[in-house]
């Protein structure tokens, strides 16, 4: 059993920050593409940025500019940072790691107000 930790989430003002951070417990595993997706209120989960165990990063077109994804292999850890938040931001994130399974966080939410 894999327990993904993830914390960062809140509530922000449009144009503030927030990072996102995420990283196993109690485990040590080999993992390869590392992602944040998010699932807005009434809609598909979806997206948001993946980053490959090599470095290769991956964007929505909506958050491209904004969002920067970025991985700590030592500590097997994944990280979002969101710059000039917009209301439309607002979802429950979720980390996803990617070994020979694939493995959800618990999902933090973020909510931006206008």
């Amino acid at each position: 059993q894999v327990n993904l930790v993830e914390s960062g989430g809140g509530l922000v003002q449009a144009g503030g920050s927030l990072r996102l951070s995420c990283a196993p417990s109690g485990t040590t595993l080999s993992i390869n593409t590392m992602a944040w997706y998010r699932q807005p209120p009434g809609k598909q989960r979806e997206l948001v940025a993946s980053i490959t165990r090599g470095g290769r990063t991956n964007y929505a077109d909506s958050v491209k500019g904004r969002f920067t994804i970025s991985r700590d292999n030592a500590k097997n850890s994944v990280y979002l940072q969101m710059n000039s938040l917009k209301p439309e931001d607002t979802a429950v994130y979720y980390c996803n790691i990617k070994t020979a399974f694939s493995y959800w966080g618990q999902g933090t939410q973020v909510t931006v107000s206008s």
